[in-house]
This record gives C-alpha cells, sequence and structure tokens, in this order.
C-alpha cells in the first residue's frame, strides 16, 4: 500500500468523516473511527452501509465488498485505539478550538512519524499545526461531500508542512483513486474561497428581491452550466457551514466582501440549515 498506509484512524464519524472512513476501507485500509458518543459511531456507520448498498445496487461494488469494507472500519469511543495508525484524518466540528485540541491529543497517542491531517475546509492550517507536537507532520486534506462520489482532495500545505509528508499524502491521494490538487495554505484555500462568495452572493440576490430562489438557481443552472444551483448546493452543504466558512474569510482577509448575508445569518438563528434540518432555501 501507498507509503505503507494500511491504518488509518479518522476522528468523527458525522457526514464528512463517516464518507472518508468509507473511501479509505473500501480501498483496503483498516479504518479506526472514533467519536465522542456511540450514537454517533452508529449513525456513522449506518450512513457508510446505506452508501455501500447505493453502490452494491447500481452495479459499482460486489456484494462480497460491501462486507469486506464494512469489516475493516473499527468504531471507537478510546482515543488510545489510535495508536498505531500511520495517519489520523480528523474530521470534527469546524471551529478552531476543537481541531487544535484533537491535534495535542494526537501528539502524545500516535507516533512521531503520523501524518495529522485536518479536513478543515476554511481553517488556517499553519494556525492548526502550530498545536501540535510535530507541526511538519500536519497538512489540509480537504475532502468534498459526497467523499465517496467527488473526485478532488485539496492538499493544503501549512507553512511549517514537510515536503515529506506533502508528498506522501500527495501520493496516497493518488492510490485511493482522487485526484489532489496542491495549495499553499491560505483563508478558505481555493475551492471555498471561489465557491462560498459565489454562494453568499445568490443568497444577496434573494435578500434583496432580485429573484426568487428558485429562479438565482436556474439561472446558474442555464446561464453557467452548473449542475446545481446555488442555494441549492447551499443546503446541500449546510448553511451553517456555509456561514462558517464566510466568517473564517471575513476575520482572516480582514475584508468585509466577505461579509455573510444578513439572510444568511438569519436563517441559521432560525434553524433553517438545509437538508439536514428539512429546511433551507427550499423544503425536504
Amino acid at each position: 500500500m501507498a507509503n505503507g498506509f494500511s491504518r488509518i484512524g479518522v476522528i468523527g464519524a458525522g457526514t464528512m468523516g463517516n464518507g472518508i472512513a468509507q473511501l479509505f476501507a473500501t480501498s483496503g485500509r483498516t479504518v479506526v473511527l472514533r467519536d465522542l458518543k456511540q450514537e454517533y459511531l452508529d449513525r456513522g456507520m449506518a450512513a457508510i452501509a446505506g452508501s455501500l448498498d447505493r453502490l452494491v445496487a447500481k452495479g459499482k461494488l460486489a456484494a462480497d465488498e460491501r462486507a469486506a469494507t464494512l469489516s475493516r472500519i473499527r468504531p471507537t469511543l478510546d482515543s488510545a485505539d489510535l495508536a498505531g495508525c500511520q495517519m489520523v484524518v480528523e474530521a470534527a466540528l469546524e471551529a478552531y478550538e476543537v481541531k487544535a485540541a484533537i491535534l495535542r491529543e494526537l501528539g502524545g497517542i500516535c507516533g512521531e512519524e503520523t501524518i495529522l491531517a485536518t479536513n478543515t475546509s476554511s481553517i488556517s492550517i499553519t494556525q492548526l499545526a502550530a498545536a501540535a507536537k510535530r507541526p511538519d507532520r500536519v497538512i489540509g486534506m480537504h475532502f468534498f461531500n459526497p467523499v465517496p462520489l467527488m473526485q478532488l482532495v485539496e492538499i493544503i500545505r501549512g507553512l511549517q508542512t514537510s515536503d515529506e509528508t506533502c508528498d506522501a499524502v500527495v501520493e496516497l491521494t493518488r492510490a485511493i483513486g482522487k485526484t489532489g490538487h496542491v495549495a499553499k495554505d491560505s483563508y478558505g484555500f481555493v475551492v471555498n474561497r471561489v465557491l462560498v462568495p459565489m454562494i453568499n452572493e445568490a443568497i444577496n440576490c434573494v435578500h434583496e428581491g432580485v429573484a426568487s430562489a428558485k429562479d438565482v438557481d436556474e439561472m446558474m443552472k442555464l446561464g453557467a452550466n452548473h449542475p446545481i444551483g446555488p442555494l441549492s448546493l447551499a443546503d446541500l452543504i449546510g448553511l451553517d457551514v456555509v456561514r462558517n466558512v464566510m466568517e473564517t474569510l471575513q476575520d482572516g482577509f480582514d475584508d468585509q466582501k466577505f461579509r455573510p448575508s444578513p439572510l444568511l445569518k438569519q436563517m441559521c438563528d432560525a434553524g433553517y440549515l438545509g437538508r439536514k434540518t428539512g429546511r433551507g432555501f427550499f423544503t425536504y
């Protein structure tokens, strides 16, 4: 296996974490999936099983490989089980304090050669690496939802990230069938720095009464050849995540052009977060 990555830890069994765990397990690797509560792990494993079932139904995965993939994932509540992993990918809450605490904890559990990858969508890799015992072994590995289907992995180098770490992650990304593109550390990196402000501006169009949410989406699909409208995409991502990214960009660059739309803030305050709550710009 590429770089000897036969055992990989994933922290967080939510939407991104369970997708990452499925991806690595499908590629033949043992995955230690850690979360804080058993109900989170149960929900994550159920999501993985459902995703694999859909792949089997579509003829993209053999039934025996489904069972083998599930058998490679070992859910746990104990961080100590992450010892012996050659890489740990954290996919926890998108908050600096949470992610920094995880990296500090891993410093006392994992070996010195373990690569610590963060799936953050916008937080500075350099800032996160500073919280780690071995900052040269910290890197951004930004997957996209749904992880098993989306081809890109943004690989982000912090100021401290070593060439050896970056090269190993690029090779691993290729080995699991994804396409990696390397970017240097900057708030929002590349995709979210371009994409999320566009979504925010689409929200402003609705807020200002320029067009309805449905019309904004249809115009972007027909006029820009987007497969999904920006507001439907916002609902899929989660409006709270969109808001978090915009606030990270605004704070990081100290630039008001990244100010979250007032309507985005209101909808988050109302709990209208998109698909995961059943209501966002559209009803689910």
